[in-house]
């Protein structure tokens, strides 16, 4: 698979430096889908962007979505016709936009798809997450049809979580890029 091809889906606020999606895309070469407005993000605006960028690949993609990324994932999968263009998805600490303390400033992004994906799906959650309940995540995992990972008490899975460019992240995205191509 061509490095281009694996497509980074940063959450609100896209991630930092430090962020392992952002060392990943500079070590591997991987292409960030770029948002229009990454603070005030509005799902059919990050929907047509991530559309237009898998339109745009010259073949199937792999995505590899943390927080909103994965509920971008899921709802762009509910609505579009070119899912077939994706071999697989990578999901990390997918963010809760149905918690009270979200809805208010992420008001599109409610209700969260709970429909299975139509391409095979890695999520990886974590126990401690501020930002989504280890129950929920489980239930996103069940409804979206993932296998999931569980990462114990590691936080948001972020740069503040200090896995730098997380080389046991990136052995489960060789995984599953490696189980689509057999």
């Amino acid at each position: 698979m061509k490095p281009q091809n694996v497509l980074i889906l940063p959450g609100w606020q896209n991630s930092g430096p430090g962020h392992w999606q952002s060392l990943w895309e500079a070590q591997y070469g991987y292409h960030r889908v770029d948002q229009h407005d990454w603070m005030n993000p509005r799902r059919g605006d990050w929907m047509a962007q991530l559309e237009e960028t898998i339109l745009a690949a010259d073949e199937p993609v792999v995505l590899v979505a943390h927080s909103l990324g994965c509920i971008l994932t899921a709802a762009w999968a509910a609505h579009s016709k070119n899912t077939h263009r994706v071999k697989g998805a990578l999901l990390v600490a997918p963010g809760d936009a149905e918690r009270d303390e979200l809805r208010s400033v992420l008001p599109s992004w409610s209700p969260v798809p709970m429909n299975r994906l139509p391409f095979p799906s890695l999520l990886v959650g974590s126990r401690d997450d501020p930002y989504c309940s280890f129950q929920r995540v489980l239930a996103m995992g069940e409804a979206w049809g993932s296998t999931f990972t569980d990462l114990g008490n590691a936080g948001h899975i972020n740069a503040e979580t200090g896995l730098d460019d997380w080389k046991a992240g990136h052995d489960i995205l060789r995984s599953l890029i490696e189980m689509k191509a057999n």
